[in-house]
């Protein structure tokens, strides 16, 4: 049996970008998640214990993670919880891990702007008609993350825009901040009006 959680918390650290021996990309990173309530007798919100997790991915949400998620960042997982425990020198250690399937920015805290991943195409394919960067030579050289972050297939690194190629458009309609993918913080005040 699986156990399947939802998990909303801070990302803690730098997701750490990896391959594994069979040539499968992967990404994780360490989440807390602290419980808060509201104390009446106080008015305030007070913090509870954290639970700590190292959220681990593969494959394509490997790559959307190490284009999306950045350190400070609130975040919803959703996936698969495994315990671990070892012992190394006498003493035994445990962790929670958790094998995502879906991640995305936790929207009560801040804004995200979405742009849908394009999927590589085999070399000898064209991309199908009607979609993004169909019949460019830009569509058959790179796969496109978010705005501002292009993988080169041959070497699987990063590119910016200064290194890539990029379709012509140059403007910055639909951008938050002048570029996709810019998760910015929301105050108390933002997301409840009324408490100004």
């Amino acid at each position: 049996m699986a156990d399947i959680i939802t998990v909303r918390g801070l990302v803690a650290g730098d997701v750490r970008p990896g391959t594994t021996n069979g040539g499968v990309n992967t990404a994780n990173f360490r989440l807390g998640s602290t419980d808060r309530h509201y104390d009446r007798a106080t008015q305030q919100w007070v913090d509870g214990d954290t639970n700590w997790f190292t959220v681990q991915a593969y494959r394509q949400l490997a790559g959307n993670i190490a284009g999306s998620v950045k350190k400070g960042q609130r975040v919803v997982v959703m996936g698969r919880l495994k315990l671990r425990q070892w012992e190394r020198d006498g003493r035994v250690y445990n962790v929670a891990q958790i094998d995502a399937e879906s991640i995305g920015h936790d929207l009560s805290w801040g804004t995200a702007n979405y742009q849908r991943s394009v999927a590589q195409q085999p070399a000898n394919r064209e991309p199908e008609a009607g979609t993004p960067g169909a019949g460019t030579q830009a569509a058959r050289e790179e796969v496109v993350l978010v705005e501002g972050q292009r993988v080169d297939p041959e070497t699987g690194e990063f590119l910016d825009d200064r290194q890539a190629d990029t379709p012509s458009g140059g403007d910055d309609e639909g951008r938050a901040g002048g570029q996709l993918g810019v998760v910015r913080d929301v105050e108390e005040t933002d997301r409840y009006p009324e408490a100004a």
